[in-house]
């Protein structure tokens, strides 16, 4: 069991693909939010994948005071993965490149380690747009995900010895990759006799700029189509569009 005398180094890695306009503001809160770890005596890093880019991704994330790693295919299970081999704590945190967490967030992330009876765990989330249908899907999801102990995309954290245990997310996958290593990850966790747990006393805040640059339409479009392909879509970076055409 960890405890807070012990000192656990912890890695968080940010996938980036044309992250131009949100990533200074996202490392700047990352950055900010490690005051829970360092306060512990915990060391810690920031990796960014630039997942081939075409902006100035890398050389903001550079400047902001990052590692930059690079992954030429463009796939954020595989950006996810490539982040992880470089990096060196003893615990991954994988967030999103337009997400911003909060001390009392890492906090908690800290509280689950020092337990000692969680192998990994997400958080829910809160989108920063007010539009009526993508809330209600995003407490949608909160609940299933607290429900069924699946962790968003936008926040997981874990043991980095279980996510090397598991294979890390699985390269056959442009979307859901989270679901399938949240089942891998819970699997593990009976295996070992732990638990991954869904934080939610402080929601991840992440972009809803998504609600913004695509419509109701081709989000019903994509859900369809996925359902009637029986997740093969999932498969296909032309299928899962909203992540890879490059809208931003």
């Amino acid at each position: 069991m960890a405890s807070s005398s012990t000192s656990v180094n912890i890695s968080i890695i940010v996938p980036a693909f044309n992250e131009e306009k949100l990533i200074q503001a996202s490392l700047r809160a990352m950055k900010e939010a490690l005051v829970a770890f360092h306060q512990l005596g915990w060391g810690s890093e920031i990796i960014v994948c630039d997942n081939n880019s075409s902006d100035a991704t890398a050389a903001l994330a550079r400047e902001a005071g990052a590692k930059v790693v690079f992954e030429p295919v463009n796939q954020i299970g595989r950006a996810r993965n490539t982040g992880a081999a470089a990096a060196t704590g003893d615990w991954l945190i994988f967030i999103d490149a337009d997400s911003h967490p909060s001390p009392e967030l890492f906090r908690d992330v800290a509280d689950a380690i020092t337990t000692g009876r969680y192998l990994a765990g997400g958080s829910t989330v809160q989108i920063d747009a007010t539009d009526g249908v993508a809330m209600f899907i995003t407490r949608a999801w909160n609940r299933l995900s607290r429900v069924a102990t699946l962790m968003a995309g936008s926040f997981i954290f874990c043991e980095r010895a279980a996510f090397n245990e598991v294979g890390g997310f699985d390269l056959q996958l442009y979307a859901s990759e989270e679901i399938d290593l949240s089942k891998k990850l819970k699997k593990l966790a009976r295996k070992r006799r732990k638990k991954v747990i869904i934080l939610h006393r402080h929601p991840l805040v992440t972009s809803g700029r998504k609600v913004h640059l695509y419509s109701h339409r081709e989000y019903l479009r994509f859900f369809v189509r996925n359902a009637l392909s029986l997740g093969k879509n999932l498969k296909s970076a032309k299928h899962c569009f909203p992540w890879y055409d490059g809208r931003r």
